[in-house]
């Protein structure tokens, strides 16, 4: 690891995001089974990990969509499922999903975020598995030593 490097590949299949201390599973639910997931569909991929204890963990969760904000890097320039561009990390190998299933939710509705155009938006819980949805586990792995970008929107403050 290059000193000062944001994301640390733990070689174990997790990815390590040095600034907001999150450890995010490497590939999404798309790269890791072949085929989109709906809203219960991200949550049983969630309990598998939690139940294989995955990377020697048992506290994988559906992001926040600040976390998947925080993951959102406009200089990066990686490609996802259909060779278009998504704004993450080149730690995060080529062809993931564009758009991830967030934890909040509000009746039949729930968020999404997509590293397209680094928008948060609500979505029924109820789409389809073909509706290109995805998601990417992620863990807390120690107390963030960085604030930022906090607005719900993230648009009020860039770093």
């Amino acid at each position: 690891m290059a000193e000062g490097e944001r994301f640390v590949d733990n070689g174990d299949g997790t990815v390590t995001d040095t600034k907001y201390k999150l450890m995010w599973l490497k590939v999404d639910s798309y790269q890791k089974r072949g085929k989109w997931c709906s809203w219960k569909g991200a949550h049983k991929f969630v309990a598998r990990l939690n139940e294989k204890k995955f990377a020697g963990y048992e506290d994988w969760r559906v992001p926040k969509s600040q976390e998947c904000r925080n993951l959102y890097d406009h200089d990066s320039k990686n490609y996802d499922f259909d060779g278009d561009i998504v704004h993450i990390d080149y730690a995060f190998p080529e062809g993931c999903g564009s758009t991830y299933w967030c934890i909040e939710e509000s009746g039949i509705n729930a968020m999404a975020y997509n590293f397209y155009s680094d928008r948060g938006y609500q979505i029924r819980k109820s789409t389809k598995d073909d509706s290109h949805m995805s998601c990417r586990p992620v863990r807390t792995a120690g107390k963030a030593t960085v604030q930022g970008r906090t607005s719900a929107t993230g648009r009020t403050r860039r770093e």
